[in-house]
């Protein structure tokens, strides 16, 4: 996976206003993780592309990254280097760029997350377009024991559709249900 940094790390001294003197440790901490989970992010979001690009074209190229991502194609390019530096891309310039073993592993991974966030939201009720937005930022910031809670959870979900259904605020009766999921 990708390295957390070290350096993000505020030292332990630091008191955040608003907390209890005595526990600034744990509240720093807190805000460490999220720091790292953005740097994070944008590495697997990036991978995550990147493989979509390769599936779906054939190969994944600068140009097709920056108009996906909306952002400026240098901008890309320094994404793009710091990603072969920390060894999850391949690129020679002009050329496509290709995911190393270590690549797709976070790729693969990344995928997995979403697939695990976005499947609890549906469970849930969520709407499949709201989870998918949903799901995208949420599978960088959730810990693997929550990750692992959620996929708990939505087996014990499945196993009671009707419990589900309640919970969704729609009839478990299928002949009750009309339209995307909403009772009459």
């Amino acid at each position: 996976m990708i390295e957390k940094s070290a350096e993000s790390a505020a030292p332990p001294s630091v008191a955040v206003p608003g907390t209890n003197p005595a526990a600034p440790v744990a509240a720093v901490n807190r805000f460490v993780r999220c720091r790292e989970a953005h740097q994070v992010e944008l590495a697997e979001d990036y991978v995550e592309l990147i493989a979509e690009l390769i599936a779906t074209t054939g190969e994944a190229r600068a140009i097709d990254i920056s108009r996906t991502l909306g952002v400026a194609h240098p901008t890309v390019t320094k994404t793009i280097s710091r990603l072969a530096r920390e060894g999850l891309v391949t690129t020679q310039p002009y050329r496509a760029i290709f995911l190393t073993a270590q690549g797709e592993a976070v790729a693969r991974r990344s995928r997995e997350r979403h697939q695990i966030v976005h499947t609890f939201l549906l469970a849930i009720g969520v709407s499949p377009e709201t989870a998918d937005i949903d799901a995208e930022g949420m599978e960088h910031h959730t810990s693997n024991e929550t990750l692992a809670a959620l996929v708990r959870l939505t087996r014990d979900l499945a196993r009671n559709p009707a419990e589900t259904a309640e919970r969704r605020g729609v009839a478990a009766d299928p002949a009750l249900r009309t339209g995307h999921g909403s009772v009459d």
